[in-house]
């Protein structure tokens, strides 16, 4: 090959380069300044509707509402946050798809028997009791938080009776070292002297809905009330090991912002658990059912109506 013909090529490949690198950058640059549809403050959640009572177990009395109605059962587990009071924007919602719709408050929140330190008992084998009191043979369960804590144990413990697993914005265990070692602020005095709704709202949020994080703040002062603030373990740690043992569908929800569980934790669960879904919402916290309730119905419903394989879960 002549020199002047390698000269040619030379530069051709080198134009050719620079266009690619060119084509990039613009990529690039027009991916930065594009800006996602502002937020909105959300209207005022709806009224509960659903009928309340008292579930007045063997060892245990659990406040709950429930829809009614023979359509497949979905069981939402609150936040330490909440209790059967914050589910707002999805009772309403998920009644009008068809659901029976469940909320029930654990151990220590609103309505439901405090924890007694020396006989605690565990979350899921509480949430088993309700079933069996309810004569709910099987549910979907959609845990946010801690209520991700329970659902994923009982889900570990009688899978058999989980028709589908929601776990929106949760670290699902403190039993688990890779987990936790990726969250070292949780551990800190500093963090968790922050106030509540730094650690669960993202600033987008508390940026443009005022009336939203008060009536936040309402809730979660309600829903403690003066229970001792006694945590009750949830059953199995569901540790990334153990979660890989899980079959029914699952789908993951994490919030782009959150503090606590942010979306990296969730790609851990993502990858260990074989076929689950992953959904992250863009700004929002730890709150998601609550910050972004119209995305947040919108995964869990279409999860749901994806494996909703029978008419009625009752016994």
């Amino acid at each position: 090959m002549t020199s002047s013909r390698r000269d040619v090529l030379s530069v051709g490949l080198a134009a050719l380069c620079a266009a690619f690198a060119s084509r990039r950058v613009a990529v690039a640059q027009a991916a930065a300044v594009r800006d996602p549809q502002p937020l909105a403050p959300n209207p005022a959640p709806p009224a509960i509707t659903a009928q309340s009572a008292v579930a007045k177990l063997a060892s245990v009395e659990l406040s709950y509402w429930d829809s009614g109605g023979n359509g497949p059962t979905v069981v939402l587990l609150h936040p330490a946050t909440g209790s059967r009071l914050v589910w707002g924007y999805q009772q309403a919602a998920f009644a009008a798809a068809g659901y029976r719709v469940i909320g029930y408050s654990r151990r220590g929140f609103n309505g439901s028997s405090p924890v007694d330190s020396a006989a605690p008992g565990t979350g899921a084998d509480d949430l088993r009791t309700l079933l069996d009191h309810l004569r709910i043979d099987r549910a979907h369960l959609v845990g946010t938080a801690a209520g991700g804590f329970v659902a994923a144990s009982f889900a570990l413990m009688w899978p058999k009776r989980v028709s589908s697993l929601t776990l929106a914005c949760t670290i699902l265990s403190g039993a688990d070292r890779a987990v936790m070692d990726m969250l070292p602020s949780l551990r800190e005095p500093w963090y968790n002297a922050l106030p509540h709704e730094f650690r669960e709202l993202s600033p987008s949020y508390r940026a443009i809905d005022a009336a939203g994080v008060q009536r936040w703040h309402e809730l979660n002062a309600q829903s403690r009330g003066n229970n001792p603030s006694v945590n009750q373990p949830a059953g199995e740690p569901a540790t990334l090991a153990a979660i890989g043992r899980l079959t029914m569908p699952v789908l993951l929800i994490s919030g782009d912002a959150d503090l606590i569980s942010p979306p990296p934790i969730a790609r851990l669960f993502h990858r260990a658990i074989r076929g689950s879904e992953l959904v992250v919402l863009s700004e929002c916290g730890h709150s998601a059912y609550w910050e972004r309730p119209a995305e947040f119905n919108a995964a869990v419903l279409g999860f749901i109506a994806k494996n909703s394989f029978q008419t009625s879960s009752n016994l």
